[in-house]
């Protein structure tokens, strides 16, 4: 990974161009010549006022040389037009490329990773910054490579010219480069610390939004709105200081590099009193010097973008460099039963220790639950079994084989997974389900559906199964959309059935129907379950009781209560709370 995250700029371009090359060569060779064809005119030019001075009255010469200009006028532009398509169209596709290589790395890396990383900088990274630099790498790929080459060839042939003109003409570089070098000093840290503050202010309007039920509930949108405005005042002051630091360089330097006149005519006109220099040679001197800059402005033009699209590359190979969940390409084995084994497993992240030697064995068809305090670490060892994150130390099995030796999709069609926080997509009911079987039919999805108790309730939507659940499923409610989550998980039909706190969000009669769906659903597979409600779990075959990153003890709903105080405790809890909220419902 580090290797790879010392790569340049220009190295991440041409991978991310892959099949898309051959165009962006295309656009260069238009872009110069759409650039020749600019520069072309200015010999023409020297050529009218040659003949001019040499006497000349033949107007069908001046006449042919103002069609050719016109002439390569039209080719610039036609040529320019054919550059600007060419880079367009390849980079829509390459940004195309980049979004997609960024989710498919996401969805490769441990989901501790991605969760270290605020969603609103993913979010910003792949919608806002990818496509902000859709008109740099359309632009400066074609035309920064023609505007820097051209003159370069104009600059050699001067040389060839008059050497000592040549000179004259690039006497205004060094101090228009000069004055360049003091605008870029510190630049690039300037420039990324103004990105901080704008990825800040982002990450900020996305708590803002996000959370503004919470805001209004506890009265603290006026907090809220003064810490989104000083994230934003913040971002503007950094902006104006640089931009103040950086324009007074700027203007010089846009104002001495084309000033090539304040040498060439002074120095021409002494060399031509002196008789070593024709008049022709001169006029084509000054003419060239104007065609000579302007491209050299156009290249320096470019700095902001450069800084920018360095940055952002820098940003996107940040997410490509993140190191990958260890998995072979192809299942060195496949496991021999659906037995699931922990032995001396530890995990932890941010260097913290959080799991600690867990040593348990589920067995093919059986009811397991976990439970245990929060903060415990039950939602972390269901995390590990549906292999969303990797083991510190030890090693999980499935039928004799580490998970590990498994490539995912292997491994992934052993389990169903519903969290207590799912996520829907905005598309249809009827596809959110079907994600758990892609070529499920509508028959099938209902029957999913009616199963986990909420083919009803879809009925009753505007449109039914063809309503739209909106973004992460805001149309509907928490426990509209775990029952659906859940449907999708019983779609899948996997051996393994992974349910974390699945009923969180169900009221007492949905939750009576989800668990007689999924005793039904289940009967012989495997199935593990986190609840905090433990009249859930009471038959369930092994319970084990989690307590500070470790299992405490395991056995049945009688065993423990025998056996396990802890256990025994939380059941009193909650059979405590049970009776109190059934009271409350009865007055």
């Amino acid at each position: 990974m580090e290797k790879q995250s010392r790569r340049s700029v220009p190295s991440w371009i041409w991978d991310f161009a892959g099949q898309h090359r051959t165009q962006y060569v295309l656009s260069v060779l238009s872009a110069v010549c759409g650039v020749v064809c600019g520069i072309l005119p200015y010999f023409v030019m020297a050529g009218i006022i040659s003949d001019l001075l040499g006497g000349c009255r033949d107007m069908s010469i001046y006449i042919k040389n103002c069609l050719v200009m016109a002439v390569l006028w039209l080719g610039r532009c036609g040529f320019h037009s054919i550059s600007t398509t060419l880079s367009h169209k390849a980079t829509f596709a390459v940004l195309g490329t980049i979004r997609k290589r960024v989710c498919a790395k996401l969805s490769r890396v441990p989901l501790g990773t991605v969760l270290d990383i605020p969603s609103g900088s993913i979010k910003n990274v792949l919608v806002e910054r990818i496509d902000s630099i859709e008109t740099t790498m359309a632009h400066i790929i074609p035309e920064f490579t023609s505007n820097l080459l051209v003159p370069i060839a104009l600059l050699v042939y001067l040389f060839i010219l008059d050497w000592r003109m040549a000179l004259a003409v690039l006497a205004t570089v060094p101090i228009g480069f000069g004055c360049y070098a003091l605008m870029t000093r510190d630049y690039e840290e300037s420039y990324q610390n103004t990105i901080n503050k704008t990825k800040i202010l982002n990450d900020t309007a996305v708590e803002y939004i996000n959370g503004i039920e919470v805001i209004k509930a506890f009265g603290k949108a006026q907090s809220s709105y003064d810490k989104f405005v000083e994230a934003a005042k913040e971002g503007a002051s950094c902006y104006v200081e640089w931009m103040r630091r950086c324009n007074i360089y700027f203007c010089l330097a846009m104002s001495i590099f084309p000033a090539t006149m304040i040498a060439v005519l002074p120095i021409g006109g002494l060399l031509f009193r002196a008789g070593t220099l024709d008049a022709g040679t001169f006029i084509q001197v000054i003419l060239f010097s104007v065609g000579l800059i302007a491209p050299l402005i156009t290249v320096m033009s470019y700095g902001d973008d450069l800084a920018k699209l360095s940055t952002i590359i820098g940003e996107v190979t940040s997410l490509l460099t993140l190191e990958d969940m260890k998995r072979p390409d192809t299942s060195a084995s496949q496991p021999q039963s659906k037995d699931i084994k922990l032995k001396d497993v530890t995990f932890g992240y941010h260097e913290k220790e959080v799991l600690h030697g867990i040593n348990l064995e589920i067995r093919e068809g059986t009811v397991n639950a976990l439970v245990g305090p929060s903060g415990s670490g039950k939602s972390t060892i269901a995390r590990l079994v549906a292999s969303l994150w990797d083991v510190s130390g030890g090693s999980i099995t499935l039928g004799g084989v580490d998970i590990r030796k498994l490539t995912q999709e292997d491994y992934h069609r052993y389990i169903a997974y519903v969290s207590q926080d799912n996520f829907l997509f905005d598309t249809t009911v009827m596809e959110n389900i079907r994600m758990g079987k892609q070529n499920a039919t509508d028959a099938e999805v209902m029957e999913a559906a009616k199963a986990c108790g909420c083919h009803a309730f879809i009925l009753g939507l505007e449109n039914g199964y063809d309503t739209v659940v909106g973004g992460a499923g805001g149309h509907l409610s928490g426990g509209e959309r775990q029952r659906i989550a859940i449907a999708r998980a019983m779609l899948k039909n996997a051996p393994i059935i992974i349910l974390d706190e699945a009923t969180a969000f169900t009221d007492p009669e949905n939750e009576a129907m989800i668990q007689s769906a999924v005793a039904k659903l289940t009967k012989g597979k495997t199935l593990i379950v986190i609840a905090h409600r433990l009249s859930t779990i009471t038959n369930s075959d092994q319970i084990f009781v989690v307590e500070d990153g470790k299992i405490r003890t395991s056995g049945t709903h009688e065993e423990l209560l025998a056996q396990d105080e802890l256990y025994a405790q939380m059941w009193r809890s909650h059979i405590s709370v049970r009776d109190t909220v059934e009271g409350g419902a009865q007055e």
